[in-house]
């Protein structure tokens, strides 16, 4: 048997286990994202105009039940895969981008969250299944050892989704008692316990809110403290369970290939918008009254669809691969190089439909240009940064044993 039927048994299995458990299955989230595709839509520019998605949009995620798909089943999770995360912020994306980055942002977290000690856990779930965890890798915070844990305090950008947020995952870097830096960490801290400055005043993805967090002096015990450089290499702090597969998966590899999946609904948006215009719209100063009839806009839309599915090929096996677990070094930089590649794709794909659809994309009243917008702003994340992955990639390639990344 192949791979890639190996692959989908193993999805089919895990679907008909979801349903027999009364979990929602990948088919059944997707499909509930895409009903919600409406509601996106409507309320994308006002996202827009306020700089966060608006709470009638976040309330429906959560009775969606898209914040709970990384959850630990004992907390009324879901417990899916990172190909469930995938497809649901594809469909979201495709709908609105702001809606689709900050629904990923708070489900990844949330499995981030899930990586810590039972009792952080408990603290985060136990009374609120629904519970919404954002973050800031970047270690701009620093702790000092105190009895009990660590004081903590910095300031942290750029913070997704945090009006929204009830716990904050943000780095920082640990000092003993003699102010020597001991690690680098991720401490979790509720988000009432931090202030939020309003500093996300961006070109594209507007309705993130991705502001600064900041807070002085806060007092996190040691259950609530991960270890960066050990989660790199696959060692977490939590209760090993052997049927908790999902929170043995590479650390890493989760929280950046997870970027791509917004950014393949924007650009599958992209490519159904110029698509149907071309029916009736015009190609101004030529024989054609359709772009339609366009030899070079067939071309260049075939072009664009097929950069689109280039990317969405290297996600999907990135993803099959993350899924089953197991991964070593030179796997995983290859995954974080398929993410940045997969996102300039998506890039590419972008502009030439612009060129295909012209100077009204860039109209205020054309949702193209905010597709636009959002995809250059996302694609620019540090984790998609491509150089970083094909660095890191074609390390491993040629033998050098000189890591780039700890987010490998």
């Amino acid at each position: 048997m192949s791979r890639e039927n190996v692959v989908e048994v193993g999805r089919a299995h895990d679907d008909m286990e979801s349903k027999q458990q009364g979990i929602s299955s990948t088919e059944e989230l997707v499909a509930r994202a895409r009903a919600l595709q409406p509601l996106l839509r409507a309320h994308a520019q006002r996202g827009e105009a306020d700089r966060m998605v608006p709470a009638e949009v976040v309330d429906a995620l959560a009775e969606a039940g898209i914040f709970r798909m990384l959850t630990p089943k004992r907390f009324g999770g879901y417990e899916t895969n990172l190909r469930t995360l995938t497809e649901v912020s594809e469909v979201l994306g495709e709908a609105d981008g702001s809606t689709a980055w900050t629904a990923m942002i708070v489900t990844v977290t949330n499995w981030l969250a899930s990586l810590f000690p039972d009792e952080a856990q408990e603290e985060v779930f136990g009374a609120d299944p629904d519970a919404r965890v954002t973050g800031v890798a970047a270690p701009t915070g620093m702790g000092r050892r105190v009895p009990g844990g660590w004081m903590v305090t910095g300031k942290w950008s750029y913070n997704s989704g945090a009006p929204y947020a009830t716990w904050a995952a943000v780095g920082a870097l640990l000092q003993d008692e003699n102010g020597a830096v001991v690690d680098q960490a991720l401490v979790l801290i509720p988000a009432s316990e931090l202030k939020v400055e309003d500093t996300w005043h961006a070109a594209g993805m507007k309705g993130t809110a991705s502001n600064t967090l900041f807070g002085r002096d806060i007092m996190v015990p040691e259950h609530r403290v991960l270890s960066v450089p050990a989660a790199s290499q696959g060692t977490y702090p939590r209760s090993s369970r052997e049927e908790e597969f999902l929170y043995t998966l590479p650390f890493g590899s989760m929280l950046l290939l997870c970027l791509v999946g917004p950014l393949l609904g924007l650009g599958k948006a992209a490519l159904d918008l110029v698509t149907a215009s071309a029916e009736g719209k015009p190609l101004s100063f030529t024989v054609h009254g359709r772009q339609a009839d366009s030899v070079g806009v067939q071309i260049q839309l075939a072009e664009a669809a097929l950069g689109l599915q280039t990317a969405r090929l290297h996600v999907r096996e990135a993803v099959n691969q993350i899924d089953q677990g197991s991964m070593d070094y030179s796997q995983r930089t290859q995954v974080r190089a398929q993410a940045g590649y997969a996102a300039q794709q998506v890039l590419t794909a972008i502009n030439t439909l612009l060129n295909v659809h012209g100077a009204s994309s860039f109209a205020d009243t054309n949702s193209l240009q905010r597709i636009w917008r959002d995809a250059n702003v996302a694609a620019r994340h540090a984790g998609l940064v491509p150089t970083v992955g094909y660095e890191a990639y074609g390390k491993t390639l040629l033998g050098i044993k000189e890591p780039v990344s700890l987010m490998v």
